[in-house]
Formats: C-alpha cells, structure tokens, sequence
C-alpha cells in the first residue's frame, strides 16, 4: 500500500507541478525544470511515458501526459546532480563559470519532445548577437528513445547544436552524413545484437523469436538482428510487432496476438525483445491468459527472454506473475560506473527533503507538494526511485554532462564565457568530437561515428524473497572481439542453468549425419540423414558431410570419424603364403636331392638319356624358379618387383632351352630321313642352342627393365591400400611370357612328333605332358591375372610357377629316379639295347623308301667291341640298322643304315654320328 502510496503522490507532483493541468500552447516553453547558469545544458527526459490526445480537435495543442516513468526521473536527477557536482568542482570554479539547465518532460511522446526541441533551438539562436538574451544553450542531452531522437537530431543538425543522447541506440544515428551533430554515450544496437547473437551460439540455439516495438528503434534492431543471426545459422521463428505507443489502442490486441504467436511456436524456446516495459507486461498478461485458455499449466509460458537495454532493469514489469512463471531473463544493459555521487544525493534527498538553499527549482517544486506530515510518503518516493532507476543510463547521463562540462572548459581558457554569444555551439560540438575527456579517471572519446562503445554488462534476473533483482551482472560483453567474459565463479553457474534450454526447430544432428533442409523451409528446419560411405560428419548440425581422403581413409555409413586404411599385401603370416612357401621349399629341397641322386649315378644309362650335364642345368634352374616364387611373399619393394620376374623368366627359360635340346636331340637321332638328318646334324649345337635361347631372353628382360620397369605401387581399395608390384609395361611382361611359351610349345610339338620312338630312351610322352601343363597353367593365369585384383593376386602368379616347376620335376625327374632307386636292372646298358632293338624291329615292319615297299626286312644291331649280335634273317633286300655305338661317353651313338632300292639296284651305306 506504501508504495502504491507513494506512486500516487509522485505522479500527481509531476503532473501537476511540472506539466501544468490545462497548459496551454504557449505555457509550454516555461515547462520544465531551469537552473541558472553562464551556460545552459538541455535535457530531455521520459518523465512520462504517454500523452492523452483529444482526437476531436484538429488544432495544434500540447498533450497531458500520463504514467509516471521513475527511471526518466531517476535521470533527470542524475543530470541536475552532475551538473551541480561540476559547478563545484576546480574544472569550472578556477574558470569562473557555471553551468546551468533546462530539463524538459518529452512524455514519450514524439511531437511533445519537437515542441521541446523548438523551444532548445530558440534558446539557442537567441545568443547569436542580440544584446539581450539569456545564456545560451550549447548541449542538449537526449533522448531516451531512438525514434525521438532521429527526428530532434535532424532539428538540431541545423544550427548544428549538438546532441547527446544518453540511451538512444539505433544504428541509423551513427550515419554523421545524416546526422552530424548527433552523438551518444552508449554502443549502438548493431553491437547489442551481435552480443545477443553470440550468446544464442554459444548455447547451441538456432530457432528464436523477436518480439519489437514498431518504430526506428525496433525496425532497426530487427534488420540488424537477422542479418547478423542469419550469418551465423540462427533462424527467427516468428516476429511480434507492436505499437510504437504505449498508449495505442492498438496494443491490446497485438499483444494477444503475440501472445498465441509465442504459445504455438513451443519450439521457440528464446525470444529476443526489442520493446518497451509496458509492452512485454502487456505480452506477460496476454501469454498467461492463453495458457490457462488451452488448459495447459502456467508453466509452459516459460522462456528464456533475451531482454534489449530498453526494459531489462525492469524488475516491475512481470505484474502478477512471478519470475518462475516468465522463466529466465537474461539482460543486455549498457556498462556502468562509480554512482557514489548520485546515489550520495538521493540519500541526502531521502534522509532532509528538499532544502532551499540547494536552488534546485525542480526539487523545489517537488517538495512543496509534501508538507512535513507528510515527509514518509517523500521517503518513500526516493526509495521507489532508487529502485526503478537504471544505473547504466544513469552513469551515461553523468558521463554526457562530464564531457560537456571538459568540452566547455576547454574552449573557456582562451575566452570570456560570461558574455552571452561568445561561444557557439558547434564550436562546443568541435571540441567534443575532437578531444578525449577523463571520468573517474578513465579517458573516454567518441568515435568517428560519435559513439562510445563500451560494451555491454549481461544480466540475469533472479528472486529473492519475492523480490526480483536485476542487476546481477554475470558476463561483460567485449565488442572488439565478439566475446564474453564472466565476471565471477557464480555467473558460472547461471550460464549453466541456461545448457539445458534446447531451442531449434529440428533435433540436433549427431556426428555422422547431416542436414537436409526442404525447399522452402528455413534452414533451421531440416532432417538428419547418415553420411554415405567416404564421408562424415564430426560436429552436431552440419550441413554437408565432408569427404574422407580417399587415398589413405575411409568410413562406414554414419561415420563421424574416418579411419586409416589398413596397408596389405600378400604377408608371410598369411596361411595360404605359408602353405605355398612350403611348398616352394619342398621343391627346392626335391630339386637337390634330385640332383645330388643325378650326380652320384653320372655314368648310368638313365642318367645319361635324361640329358647328361644338361640334367643338372635343368635342376639348378628349377632351383632358381623356385626361388622367384618365393619374392611373391612379402611386402613389396622396387627391387623386388624387378627381381621376381626377370628371376623366373631367365631361370625357366634356361629350364625350357634344355629341354628343347634335349627334344631335338632325340628326335635327330631316330631321324630315319637321310637328307633331313643331314641338315639337322648341321645346326644341332646342344649349348649354342641353350645360349642363344637364354641370351634372346636376356635381351628381352634388359630392354623391359630400361624402358619400363616393374615398380611398387598402391592399389586404392574401398577399405585397404594394397601394396602391391605393378609390371611397368605388360608388353614387356607379355613378351618375356610369350617367349618361353613359343620354346614350350616347341619343345610341345618335338616330343610329340617323337612320342613313339624307344620308351627308356625317350622322354618325349613326359615332355609332352609337362610342356602342355605348362601352357595350359599360363593360359589359365592370363585371364585371371588381368581380371582379378586383390592380396591374393601375387598368390595366383605364385602357383602357377609353383605349378610348372614341379610338372617338370615330377614328369622329367622322378620316374627316372624311380629306375635308379628302385629299378637298377633296367638302368644298364643291356637292356637300353634289347628296349632300342625291339623299337628297331617294330620300326622295320613300316618303313618304305622311295615309295616302293621293302618285302624282306632284316635289322641288325651289332656293337662294335662285342662279339654277340641279335639274329637276324639275310635277305637280298633289306635294311640294316647299326647301332655301333649306342653310348659313347655318355653323348654319343653311330647309326648306320643299310638299304637297298631295287630300281637302283645297288647298295648305299650312309653313317652318321650324333653328339648329345
């Protein structure tokens, strides 16, 4: 009751004291509160914040106002107290001169403030010259609002009087081009917005609501707002926008519609306001009502209300809904302070009342409508003002006084300020903008664009025993680098209670997904889908999915992270490398035992048919080949890569050139055809042929390793790198195979122009065989080789080899060490003999020369230094066969034949050695 009391009182003070009831046009250029002084300081202040208009007459007339503001006269006194604390102080008393002024109530009305600022201009176009005028006035301080003092800047920009406004904060005011003489104590919006935006990304919000008032202020805060929030991913649910005028008509029902507005966008958890105090109580009453109407509980019109520095000391404005109710308010307010002095003055104004000898005719007029029985109810009034005041605005009124007073100081020195007319006041303008002044013992300037940019001090609204404080200040905001800075380990904890608010239209994307948004829809509005394979996302709600390197990572779908790929290559931990290691040891182990078996029984007959000394080449290049198969293992290397194939194709080329030799051999030496025996007798080098196979080979690998050489690379896989020999040029490695496939299927083709000649002496069905599974491997290996990829790609290469070694081994080797181990009758000379001479006898029976057939065959075989020969049947015509040596130091035979052409009628005897 005491302080509905009190706030009685004070408004029929003001109304009636200051205001006037039935002032009339002309009253208005004495209304007001003056101070005497050399030179005058104007102020214009929201002592009231409307104006009662009579729609009915179309004359021009002043407006009564109604609804006290205390924070307007919170700053009103500040100026009356600054101003009288400079007139003390040595900065004026050593120059002689006083300052004075002349506060004016704007009613929060746009055309009374204009009436005002008409009344400053004549005040001041009166010291131009004339001899008699009252002291000038150089500055006026105001307004509250950005819209008035948009339109009483351009009023005052043409006597170029400047202007200080202590809270008025849209970003056009910075625009000196439009307006010159404006300047401000205070950052302009475009910083309070980037600090709200920040601290909605900190957070992790992303789907807001803005509720302004209409008007410059709020359409301003509104444009800068989106912009900077569509910047940074924040989107804007919803805009309220209400009537510029508290006193509108209007404002009701724009208040129940935000107030549905708020109520079913629930997603819009934070709601940024740029509006006046008695608009957000008119939302508070009108969302409250439409909770209760659809049945839900007071508590879910909670939000997190982001309040602009126009109502965040506000701590009246939630009426009959208490702080629980409304749910957190976090405060933007301009940087305040040292108040010692002001509040030093309101208690000394609490505790004596108003005295006369302050020549204070504001409070003068304040007080004498308080008698002395009277005095709890003037207590009280000061008590309600030290309440409501905003100490930031309070601080910036200080502030704007202190720099006029330095301003004036300055360009006192060198003048006389008594007389009126000796100072300008756009010479008073200059010296604000171009000189820093010191408060408190700090140095302030206004910038280029005539503001001074402090920074911001974050509020959050807390209860206290019913009682709702608002000025815990908990963060600072820094404009230079977009950032916050807590100021205490309890503010900590409040940002805490803010983690929880979650505030976006969709559910956050985790790691490994990305957002889809819909055409049409705000980008805030969107739904989550996994990454594919080779992409991720590593941070909640991000819009693209980035690529993993594909060279050296990979990643599942819905990946959040990429994961290195796993080197690989045909290891010697792998078990199918180890079966096939084994298998080359074995045959290099089956190789020298052969040969060592070879060597002990040199001078046999079976010995001596396989080849001889060329036995042992063969064996000592399987030995070789075998060794190749083995550098298919293992991590590769360029050395390697080289190695492994020209080490094969050297090793099996020698192992095929002695076996074609070994082929033409035989089949030169049952060669029945004189004239072709004769040719091939020429040209028959068993060595030479070997060298010249090789050599060919020799020169085919040089020319593939100097041109194009089989070098390491890697083989990009899906979720590996293989590590693997590329060939350099498949020419190259075409070649090399094709040539030894060219003497494999020579060598085929001998052998099985041979197969029938004597079975003991003849390899030509084993050769035949080995050579065939040679081809048909190789021609497997090819197609495989050029359509697979993969680990296992050096294993089918591997085998093949593997393959074709041990055809040779087990086709050429093995039977004959079959008839040296374990059938030792038929490895002698006799029975080579009786085997050769029962081929001789089946030959016979077939054979015909020049077309005419041989009736009567005999084949005698008779050695040299024997006296046995096999039985035989004289006839006049026939065909003896001599073997007259059938081993000559384990190379060479003498065959000689004998016929008889019976159209010749005479003999021929034709003998012909063959070395092996």
């Amino acid at each position: 009751m005491a302080r509905a009391a009190s706030g009685l009182y004070f408004y029929v003070i003001l109304f009636y004291s200051i205001l006037g009831k039935g002032a009339s046009e002309n009253d208005t250029k004495e209304q007001g509160v003056t101070a005497s002084g050399d030179i005058i300081i104007g102020g214009l202040f929201p002592i009231h914040l409307g104006v009662e208009k009579n729609d009915s007459s179309f004359a021009p007339q002043p407006h009564r106002c109604f609804w006290l503001s205390f924070p307007g006269l919170a700053k009103s006194l500040a100026m009356i107290n600054a101003i009288e604390s400079v007139n003390k102080s040595p900065l004026l008393t050593d120059l002689n001169i006083t300052l004075g002024y002349w506060i004016q109530d704007s009613c929060t009305d746009i055309s009374t403030g204009l009436r005002a600022t008409v009344a400053f201009t004549e005040r001041a176009t009166c010291a131009t010259g004339q001899v008699a005028c009252d002291p000038p006035i150089v500055t006026i301080l105001g307004a509250a609002f950005s819209e008035m003092s948009i339109v009483t800047a351009r009023q005052l920009a043409l006597d170029m009087i400047p202007q200080i406004s202590y809270s008025s904060t849209a970003v056009i005011l910075s625009d000196k081009q439009r307006f010159p003489s404006f300047l401000r104590t205070v950052p302009n919006d475009k910083h309070q917005t980037a600090a709200m935006v920040r601290l909605i990304q900190l957070h992790g919000w992303n789907w807001v609501g803005i509720v302004i008032s209409d008007g410059d202020y709020g359409r301003s805060a509104l444009e800068n707002f989106a912009n900077q929030a569509s910047e940074n991913g924040i989107c804007i649910a919803f805009k309220c926008i209400l009537p510029h005028s508290v006193s509108s008509k209007a404002l009701k029902p724009a208040a129940v519609v935000a107030a549905k507005t708020i109520s079913q966008n629930d997603k819009a958890q934070v709601i940024v306001s740029f509006s006046k105090t008695p608009h957000m109580q008119a939302i508070f009453n009108e969302l409250r009502k439409e909770v209760l109407r659809k049945g839900k509980s007071i508590k879910d019109m909670r939000r997190v209300w982001l309040a602009s520095d126009s109502w965040s000391t506000s701590g009246n404005i939630q009426g009959n809904l208490n702080l629980e109710d409304i749910g957190q308010v976090v405060g933007f307010n301009f940087k305040t302070g040292n108040l010692t002095s002001f509040n030093g003055y309101l208690d000394r104004l609490q505790a004596t009342g108003y005295n006369s000898s302050w020549n204070n005719t504001f409070l003068e007029k304040l007080f004498m409508q308080v008698n002395e029985s009277k005095s709890q109810l003037a207590s009280e009034v000061v008590k309600t003002i030290k309440r409501e005041m905003n100490p930031a605005t309070v601080f910036s009124v200080e502030l704007a006084v202190t720099a006029t007073a330095q301003a004036v100081a300055s360009l006192c020195r060198s003048r006389d300020c008594k007389s009126p007319g000796k100072m300008q006041p756009w010479e008073v303008l200059e010296a604000l903008r171009l000189h820093q002044f010191d408060f408190h013992g700090k140095n302030y300037s206004f910038g280029s664009q005539g503001d001074i940019n402090q920074g911001y001090d974050i509020t959050i609204w807390r209860s206290i025993e019913g009682n709702i404080d608002v000025r815990d200040i908990v963060a600072e905001y820094h404009p230079q680098n977009n950032s916050f800075t807590q100021t205490n380990s309890n503010s900590i904890g409040h940002f805490q209670d803010l983690q929880h608010i979650i505030s976006q239209c969709s559910d956050s994307c985790t790691p490994g997904m990305s957002k889809k948004t819909t055409e049409g829809q705000h980008t805030c509005c969107y739904e989550c889908i996994n990454c594919t394979e080779n992409y991720y996302t590593n941070k909640t709600d991000m819009d693209l999915c980035m690529s993993c390197d594909k060279e050296t990572e990979w990643s599942p779908r819905g990946s959040s992270i990429c994961f290195p790929k796993t080197l690989v290559y045909f290891k010697w931990q792998d078990r199918f490398a180890l079966v096939l290691l084994t298998v080359s040891a074995l045959g290099i182990l089956l190789v020298l035992m052969v040969s060592a078996l070879f060597f002990y029984y040199r001078e046999t007959p079976v010995v001596k048919a396989a080849g001889g000394p060329l036995s042992q080449v063969i064996l000592f290049s399987l030995v070789f080949s075998f060794i190749s198969a083995v550098l298919f293992v293992g991590k590769p290397n360029s050395l390697q890569c080289k190695a492994r194939q020209v080490l094969f194709g050297i090793s099996f080329t020698v192992c095929v050139s002695c076996i074609l030799v070994k082929s033409l051999k035989i089949l030169l030496a049952f060669q029945l055809n004189i004239d072709m025996q004769g040719a091939l007798q020429k040209v028959y080098q068993s060595y030479l042929i070997v060298l010249a196979c090789v050599g060919l080979q020799v020169i085919i690998c040089i020319c593939w390793l100097v041109l194009k050489s089989p070098y390491k690379y890697l083989i990009l896989l899906p979720r590996t790198l293989l590590e693997d020999c590329h060939e350099g040029s498949y020419v190259g490695f075409g070649v090399m195979l094709g040539y030894i496939a060219l003497l494999a299927f020579v060598c085929f083709i001998c052998a099985f122009v041979g197969r029938k000649l004597p079975e003991r002496y003849n390899d030509a069905k084993y050769i035949t065989f080995s050579m065939l599974l040679y081809l048909t491997s190789w021609l497997i290996f090819i197609p495989i080789y050029i359509t697979t990829s993969g680990v296992y790609l050096p294993a089918v290469e591997m085998v093949v080899i593997l393959i074709s070694n041990y055809g040779i081994v087990c086709c050429h080797f093995l039977p004959k060490c079959y008839v040296i181990l374990f059938k030792k009758a038929k490895n002698t000379v006799t029975a080579f003999r009786k085997n050769l001479y029962e081929y001789n006898v089946k030959s016979a029976d077939s054979y015909s020369v020049s077309g005419s057939s041989i009736t009567e065959k005999q084949i005698n075989i008779q050695r040299k230094d024997s006296g046995h020969s096999p039985p035989s049947s004289p006839e006049k015509n026939f065909v003896k066969l001599d073997v007259e040596k059938y081993y000559s130091n384990g190379d060479s035979f003498n065959v000689s034949y004998r016929k008889k052409n019976k159209s010749i009628q005479r003999s021929n005897t034709h003998r012909r050695t063959i070395s092996f």
